[in-house]
């Protein structure tokens, strides 16, 4: 007994021997490198905030302008429906590829190819194209039958499939271009495998097109048909419906750019074969396509008012990857063509400084970093070091001003607009990392998961069985669903909040302990089983 007695009091000296260094060299380094280090990050994070600040008023002021004067686009363009001719009949149309890039799409093929077929045009004057690259035989067998059952109904839909999947949708697109049949075409919609447009969606799109020869993109908006299937979808739906009925009316209205969705839009063919056509040199394949198309002196139309159904990722993993493609692609993309934009000569020097500072700098760049970097490790660290402090206005008036100001565009979910924060800030850490892994071209850069799709389970009306099936589709081994980065992050933040109620100011306690707690309900892989009220 003796002995043990004896081993507990040196292993109990031993570590506040160790511990008592640790604090040692915490107090040598704090004033001449840590102070200075963490007012300097400080300065810089205060700094992108005022950038992000005013980028969002900006959005706001010119939004609001656009509302008063009730502009639209068919007040900016010409727009005129058409008319049908008698002497030259159905060839006074134009002739319409639609392109649905799919892979494995065993939920949703049915839907698409049935909104695709079901699409109001002149029969002859519409090609429609399913391009399958699925790796499953049975998936690709029952997409076959479904093709040829609309052929059987007199439908002009083509099957195409390809050797391997070489650029992913980029190279499928790009190779369904070089069909034979597509030469006769003057416009391409594209649809992918979840969307399902309304059967009046080209007379409303095509007009842009046949009256101004400068357009060559139009572009809808998105309507998710999934939003109140969880909480998860529902933060979605708030962050989304800011990008489509702000950032990509304003782009339009004012420089008549913006960056394409992927889907839900119709471009020009010879503006897109002018740009250089479909390439797979980044995850966003569909934006680097927009930007050469501008340079090249094309103009884009956002009609807000033409909405496509379309379904949100309902899992945090899918949720995940679909969010780190769309974090490290723009910071990519703009690494790969910030000289190309600014060296350009067919575009004004104003739309030249809009696309490198607000489009890609501010907003793919700044607004990823400085959400995780100030509000989850600077501003905690203020607390483990009371000699530096971040001014209120900082802390406090700027993201509450940013905050109204992105939820604005989805009224009624103003009352989860806390949870969102708080979400928003845990996607953060992803949207950081894969933007870092943009800009540096390291890692997993050109990583391309497609998009889990549910199909079906989104038409579940009865809120009892949603809830029941989300529980259903997490197992129940936790370690198969752990997130270690989110744990690592929400514990960090934990600590930081414990120090600051007992030996700190209580300045931000509440948020970081709240704060950490949604870091734990993500990493415990939870996020997903919430339904929303």
């Amino acid at each position: 007994m003796e002995n043990d007695s004896e081993t507990l009091v040196f292993q109990g000296t031993a570590q506040a021997g160790f511990l008592g260094q640790v604090g040692m060299l915490w107090d040598l380094g704090k004033a001449p490198l840590i102070v200075p280090m963490l007012k300097l990050l400080v300065n810089v994070c205060l700094a992108m905030s005022v950038m992000l600040f005013f980028e969002r008023l900006y959005m706001g002021i010119v939004k609001l302008f656009i509302k008063l004067l009730r502009r639209k686009p068919e007040n900016k363009f010409k727009w005129e429906a058409m008319k049908e001719d008698l002497e030259l009949g159905n060839s006074a149309y134009p002739m319409v590829l639609v392109q649905i890039p799919m892979y494995n799409e065993k939920e949703v093929y049915q839907m698409s190819i049935g909104a695709a077929c079901g699409l109001s045009w002149p029969s002859d004057r519409i090609i429609i194209q399913v391009l399958d690259d699925s790796t499953d035989a049975a998936i690709k067998d029952m997409v076959v039958l479904e093709c040829r059952r609309w052929a059987s109904k007199g439908i002009n839909i083509k099957y195409e499939i390809r050797e391997n999947r070489s650029g992913y949708k980029a190279g499928a697109l790009r190779e369904g271009l070089k069909h034979s049949y597509v030469k006769q075409c003057d416009f391409v919609a594209i649809f992918d495998a979840d969307f399902q447009p309304e059967p009046d969606f080209l007379w409303r799109t095509i007009p842009f097109f046949v009256h101004n020869p400068e357009i060559a993109l139009v572009q809808a908006r998105w309507k998710f048909v999934n939003a109140d299937e969880c909480l998860m979808t529902r933060m979605q739906e708030m962050s989304l419906n800011y990008h489509f009925i702000v950032e990509q009316e304003v782009g339009s209205q004012t420089y008549a750019f913006f960056g394409f969705n992927g889907t839900a839009g119709v471009w020009r063919i010879k503006a897109l074969d002018e740009a250089g056509g479909w390439k797979d040199r980044t995850t966003v394949e569909d934006m680097d396509l927009a930007v050469r198309a501008t340079l090249k002196g094309w103009k884009f139309v956002y009609a807000g008012d033409v909405q496509v159904k379309s379904e949100l990722p309902s899992t945090f993993k899918a949720f995940r990857y679909q969010q780190h493609r769309w974090s490290c692609g723009p910071a990519n993309l703009f690494r790969k063509m910030a000289v190309e934009i600014a060296t350009n000569k067919k575009v004004t020097l104003w739309k030249k400084l809009y696309v490198l500072y607000s489009f890609f700098f501010v907003r793919k760049i700044v607004g990823h970093i400085v959400t995780f970097t100030f509000y989850c490790v600077v501003l905690p660290m203020t607390v483990l070091v009371p000699e530096v402090e971040v001014p209120i206005w900082g802390a406090v008036y700027i993201p509450t001003v940013i905050t109204i100001l992105n939820a604005v565009g989805t009224p009624r979910s103003l009352h989860l607009v806390i949870i969102w924060i708080l979400f928003e800030n845990v996607m953060s850490l992803h949207r950081t990392k894969a933007t870092i892994i943009g800009l540096l071209e390291v890692g997993r850069v050109n990583e391309w998961v497609v998009t889990e799709k549910l199909g079906d389970s989104v038409k579940t009306k009865n809120s009892g069985a949603k809830q029941v099936k989300k529980f259903s589709q997490f197992n129940p081994k936790i370690w198969r669903r752990f997130n270690g980065l989110e744990m690592i992050a929400g514990m960090f933040l934990f600590s930081c909040g414990w120090y600051d109620f007992y030996f700190g100011k209580n300045r931000y306690f509440i948020y970081l302990f709240v704060q950490s707690m949604a870091f734990f309900i993500v990493g415990l892989g939870y996020v997903g089983t919430f339904v929303p009220n």
